[in-house]
Order: structure tokens, then sequence, then C-alpha cells
């Protein structure tokens, strides 16, 4: 996985309600264009869910996404 999902993946974690593609892209400083595609990448492989609400894409980590952000904390030495 990629370093760039990882951090996104804990980012996620932490919060406590649903996220825009806009503040992953800021919290992770890139692109908009860029937070959107790897949020997408994510949700095909089942580490988070997303909805559209309005014009605002909304991202949730699910449980497999939980245990990889887990996982990705304990691999950085």
């Amino acid at each position: 996985m990629k370093e760039i999902d990882s951090n996104i993946l804990r980012y996620l974690h932490r919060q406590d309600w649903p996220v825009t593609t806009d503040m992953v892209a800021r919290k992770m400083s890139i692109s908009w264009n860029t937070a959107q595609i790897h949020l997408y990448k994510l949700m095909a492989e089942g580490s988070v869910k997303g909805k559209k609400v309005g014009r605002q894409n909304q991202w949730m980590i699910t449980e497999e996404g939980k245990i990889l952000a887990h996982n990705s904390v304990r691999s950085i030495p």
C-alpha cells in the first residue's frame, strides 16, 4: 500500500463522522483530484465507503480499512 493511502486511512480512522474529498485533500496537502483518485481506489479495495451528498462526496473508513490503518501504524519503525 502506498504511503498516501495509509495516511488517508489513518486520517479517516480518527474521524467521528464522514469527511469530504476536500477535507482529505487539505489534510494530506494534495490536490482535490489526487485525493479523489486515492479515495476511489480505497473504495474499490473495500477500505472506505463513500456516498454523494448534494455536490459533495463523503467518505468513511470500513472495518477492513480500520484493520489496515491499525497495521500501517504498527509497521512504522
